[in-house]
């Protein structure tokens, strides 16, 4: 009971960390982003991560975890889609409409749905499955003001839900079977993200802002709100890998539509942003799905701590999506295997 209660205590944790770091990522960037005019996302990115890799490697060095070494292959691979997955984002949000945006961010809970169900075997309730559609529902209606469709956008929409899914279930994936923590696998991988975005990040940006971001004019004051957000953009990172490897990817993805109802909030209360009944409404039905959503996972979390021989069978046959597992010390032999 104790190590239950210890890692309850470490879900809610990491939770809490994750919705306070991204909310406040936000609210700077936006700062940043509409009131500064520092355009550069994907480039802002790659400073995050470089920050980030930083912070932990001077964290290992003070001895505050211990590095696990991964297959190189497999880290590489990892971080290189985890890296793609934001560019992605970020152009699909840059040739698509706004309203159409929301819809593919929306789409990532039920594509990852699908995948976990096709390739880990992984048993979604129907309750869970109401739970989850009240919640796209009620996000849906606060978020999505318009649909515009062109082909390139959806095109860039669809490739960024499948790189974003598969990068969430891996990350999940990766420390449960690797026996690495979110820390270890975070240290791994920034920077690879970093190196690719760092690289297609001015790119991408030129192509979005048609401006250059080695040309930008730095202020003082534009300085100072990029050195807070690479700041912050260390608990967001850390908090998204450490929510992912004790919760699920579906978990994390119903935790960012909490953070999209207390941006919107935030900025009704604070930003004075246009504030509709639509907008109210669709952040109650959001809430209340997110409510039945946790109060489902909790019963039938307690249904496989009362039957664990059952819930260890489903896990073992959901072994087949990163290859044989092996027993006692033929398990580290798996860090050779890309799970890519």
């Amino acid at each position: 009971m104790g190590e239950m209660s210890s890692f309850q205590l470490g879900v809610i944790g990491a939770l809490f960390l994750s919705v306070a770091s991204s909310v406040s990522i936000v609210i700077c960037n936006k700062a940043l982003m509409s009131n500064l005019g520092f355009p550069f996302a994907t480039t802002l990115t790659s400073w995050h991560l470089m920050v980030t890799f930083c912070t932990l490697h001077a964290a290992q060095r003070f001895n505050l975890f211990e590095s696990k070494p991964i297959d190189m292959k497999t880290v590489m691979l990892f971080g290189v889609l985890n890296g793609v997955s934001i560019g992605l984002l970020n152009l699909s949000l840059g040739f698509n409409s706004i309203g159409f945006y929301q819809m593919t961010k929306l789409a990532i809970i039920p594509f990852t749905v699908l995948l976990e169900t096709i390739f880990l075997k992984k048993q979604f309730s129907q309750n869970i499955k109401l739970s989850l559609l009240l919640l796209l529902v009620g996000v849906g209606i606060a978020s999505i003001t318009d649909l515009q469709l062109n082909f390139i956008g959806t095109i860039l929409s669809l490739l960024a839900i499948i790189t974003t899914c598969v990068g969430q279930i891996l990350t999940n994936t990766i420390q449960k079977r690797l026996n690495v923590s979110s820390t270890q696998l975070l240290y791994q991988s920034a920077p690879f993200q970093a190196a690719i975005l760092f690289v297609s990040g001015p790119l991408v940006d030129q192509l979005l802002t048609k401006q250059n971001v080695f040309a930008y004019n730095y202020s003082p004051i534009v300085l100072a709100f990029i050195i807070l957000s690479c700041i912050i953009s260390v608990s967001v990172n850390f908090s998204t890998f450490l929510v992912i490897g004790k919760t699920s990817p579906v978990t994390y993805q119903v935790l960012g539509h909490l953070k999209t109802c207390l941006v919107l909030t935030f900025g009704y209360t604070l930003l004075h942003d246009p504030f509709t009944d639509r907008n109210i409404v669709g952040i109650l039905i959001a809430i209340f799905g997110m409510g039945l959503y946790s109060y489902f996972c909790t019963q039938e979390n307690k249904k496989k701590q009362a039957d664990p021989l059952g819930s260890q069978m489903k896990e073992k046959d959901a072994a087949p999506f990163l290859g044989p597992q092996k027993e006692g010390h033929e398990v580290q032999n798996l860090n050779k295997d890309s799970v890519v």
